[in-house]
């Protein structure tokens, strides 16, 4: 019988009328295949995911398939997205077994989860020297009855790998006087600047070859290079990107939004799948670009996408969706792409200058039909075009698309996911000056705070119709508390100061590695697999322990705990080396490296026209390891703002090498006094 009707996800929902007897993950599962003396198959996968729609029309629909997986197996499914613990522990199982992953990913496991075979796609018929998934139900069957206790050796052997190697390699440890001697030929900073463009595709843009990926986070580190030290290569690397991404096919010129990523190296032909993670951490790094380079183009895929975002990712309560199918009609990029019969009908005589502007052809740029990207020549040889036809266009094509099937919409809210977007829109508030992307933001924060609250344990994981559950990871908390940081420098709002410290101190009782400064990724008390993996990378997300790194240093300055402060060093001073060899796996961390660099300095600024303040110093001088702390009012719980309010007046306290000078009343008289010190 298939259990998965009342389940939330729709992933899960995806599998509901499958003739497998599917359970959702819970120790249910586990205890039936006890009783029943059978192994388990974990079949993990996630809703956008192409290549799990295939399979699950191939095999997990059909019935003969599906009596085969009844009988002989307890069949679990699982939604990464809401078990990414889960999915972590069975990726790295997969990965030590057979050197790759991916989903689907089909993991056998005995019944105390222990996995010992498994694999991704499997066809439903021996095809290019590949077993069938029949055979391979069949033989992984006889194997665990005909020789289990080889089986439970092996599991338990794999099992204490995994363990063993959940965490990072602490001896690489460094001073100060280490990192001293790294940089005394050319500055870490440069350094990672060398090995990062070493792995730069000059001519396509972006980081290596296909797939390619948008990489964001290399991107931003170009970018802050080139403000801290003016670097022709660094900026034109991070532009031409940009440039590339947003003109390609990975962007949906019609809707807005980017595409997960590009399947061939020049941005062309996407994976349609469009995340929401994905989108912010590009809002994010066009904001940056556009407040380096007041490029309008720029700003505009900012709105667009933003645009996008509300229109179809977003509930009534400002809450956003996870994700985009690929799909529709079981077809991938049926809903985005053209034939070119059907825009000539659509079009009439503004055809010929659409087709220019595009790259488009009469049989089909992409699978016999036309995916629209176009190149930065042609745009500049088209702006009339661009300018007074492109938009009216637009409209009539997007009101044609409308009419389609639609790819489903993820409308799981992930509290992580949502955080991300929160930050990436007070950042383009920052450098755009538009209004309601701040709003927005503080919208979607207000709401994440309600929505996920727990009283156990502080925030849960993901919400689907008002129904919040599964205790929330750590990277949930901490790109919470980021997105709350943000948000209260904008505003000058300390209540989010607040809450960003009191995720923290969860963090630290909760989730803290008790033999390291690392993080967890799952709360000690709730662990769902014989494992709790460090996130130090910087993979499709930000690494949680690189962002607590920079929340811990920020929040130790702000309410003035030095145990913070060393903390985050500490954390910093392991990944050096790291950051040093294999920079874009470490670019995140590697920012937090750049910034080090050079002398910190704490600016507090409080009063009436604090956030007006803060503007005008941030955005008229960048100072690389800065950190502001601003609040509109008297603030007594905050200590670094504590004693600082004076009535009628907004004071602005520049403090260096744990000294502060008298404050200034007035923005002008600050920058003066920084420019002359040049922090």
């Amino acid at each position: 019988m298939n259990l998965l009707a009342n389940e939330t996800s729709p992933y899960l929902l995806q599998h509901v009328h499958n003739p497998v007897h599917w359970m959702p993950w819970g120790e249910d599962a586990f205890k039936k295949a006890r009783d029943e003396n059978k192994p388990v198959l974990i079949s993990i996968g996630y809703s956008s995911c192409h290549w799990c729609h295939v399979m699950a029309h191939e095999s997990f629909e059909d019935q003969e398939t599906a009596d085969l997986m009844n009988t002989l197996f307890v069949n679990i499914k699982v939604d990464r997205e809401e078990y990414p613990d889960v999915d972590h522990f069975y990726m790295d199982a997969v990965q030590a077994m057979t050197g790759s992953g991916g989903w689907p990913l089909n993991v056998f496991t005995t019944s105390d989860k222990s996995a010992f075979y498994g694999g991704t796609y499997f066809p439903p018929v021996r095809a290019h020297n590949r077993a069938s998934w029949k055979e391979i139900l069949i033989n992984v069957s006889q194997y665990y009855t005909q020789n289990r206790q080889d089986v439970e050796q092996q599991a338990d052997k794999l099992a204490q790998h995994l363990r063993q190697s959940k965490s990072i390699d602490h001896s690489l440890n460094h001073s100060k006087i280490e990192v001293d001697k790294v940089a005394t030929e050319d500055s870490i900073a440069s350094i990672i600047l060398k090995k990062m463009l070493a792995q730069a595709d000059t001519k396509e843009g972006g980081f290596g070859n296909a797939p390619k990926f948008p990489s964001t986070f290399c991107i931003k580190y170009l970018l802050l290079q080139n403000k801290i030290n003016p670097d022709e290569e660094a900026l034109s690397h991070a532009l031409l990107s940009l440039d590339k991404m947003s003109m390609g096919g990975i962007y949906d010129h019609v809707g807005g939004g980017f595409s997960r990523y590009s399947t061939d190296k020049y941005w062309i032909a996407p994976h349609f799948e469009k995340m929401l993670y994905d989108n912010a951490l590009l809002i994010e790094v066009y904001a940056l670009a556009y407040a380096q380079t007041r490029n309008e183009h720029y700003k505009n895929i900012i709105a667009e996408t933003v645009h996008w975002l509300k229109r179809e990712m977003m509930n009534t309560s400002s809450g956003f969706y996870s994700a985009q199918d690929a799909d529709s009609e079981g077809v991938e990029g049926k809903y985005y792409t053209w034939h070119a019969e059907e825009l000539k009908s659509i079009l009439g005589p503004e055809y010929a200058d659409f087709f220019a502007y595009f790259s488009l052809r009469e049989e089909g740029n992409w699978e016999h039909t036309n995916i629209l990207y176009t190149s930065k020549e042609k745009m500049e040889n088209a702006i009339a075009f661009e300018q007074k036809k492109w938009p009216a266009i637009k409209n009539k094509l997007y009101s044609v698309r409308e009419k389609r099937v639609h790819p489903l919409t993820d409308d799981k809210i992930l509290l992580g996911w949502n955080a991300l977007m929160s930050k990436a829109l007070c950042n383009a508030y920052f450098c755009t000056m538009d209004i309601s992307y701040l709003d927005l933001a503080e919208k979607n924060l207000n709401y994440l705070k309600n929505e996920f609250r727990s009283i156990d344990h502080l925030y849960f994981h993901t919400s689907k119709n008002n129904q919040a559950k599964i205790v929330a990871y750590a990277d949930d908390l901490a790109y919470l508390a980021e997105a709350l940081i943000e948000l209260a420098t904008m505003k000058g709002d300390t209540s989010y100061l607040l809450e960003a410290k009191r995720i923290v101190d969860y963090l630290f009782e909760n989730y803290k590695d008790t033999e390291s400064y690392f993080f967890d990724f799952s709360h000690k008390d709730y662990l769902q697999v014989d494992g709790n993996k460090q996130d130090i990378y910087d993979g499709a997300i930000p690494s949680v322990n690189a962002v607590l790194a920079r929340v811990i240093q920020y929040l130790g300055i702000a309410f003035q705990q030095e145990e913070y402060l060393v903390h985050a060093q500490k954390m910093r001073e392991q990944m050096l080396e790291r950051c040093l060899q294999y920079p874009t796996s470490f670019a995140l961390w590697s920012i937090e490296m750049q910034k080090q660099e050079q002398a910190g300095v704490e600016i507090f600024i409080i009063g009436e026209a604090a956030t007006r303040f803060y503007q005008y110093l941030s955005t008229t001088k960048y100072i690389p390891n800065v950190n502001y702390v601003v609040s509109v009012k008297s603030e007594d719980e905050v200590n670094g703002l504590k004693g600082k309010y004076k009535v009628d007046e907004t004071l602005i306290y520049i403090c260096f090498d744990k000294t502060c000078w008298a404050p200034f009343n007035n923005e002008m008289d600050a920058l003066q006094f920084i420019l002359e010190r040049n922090f």
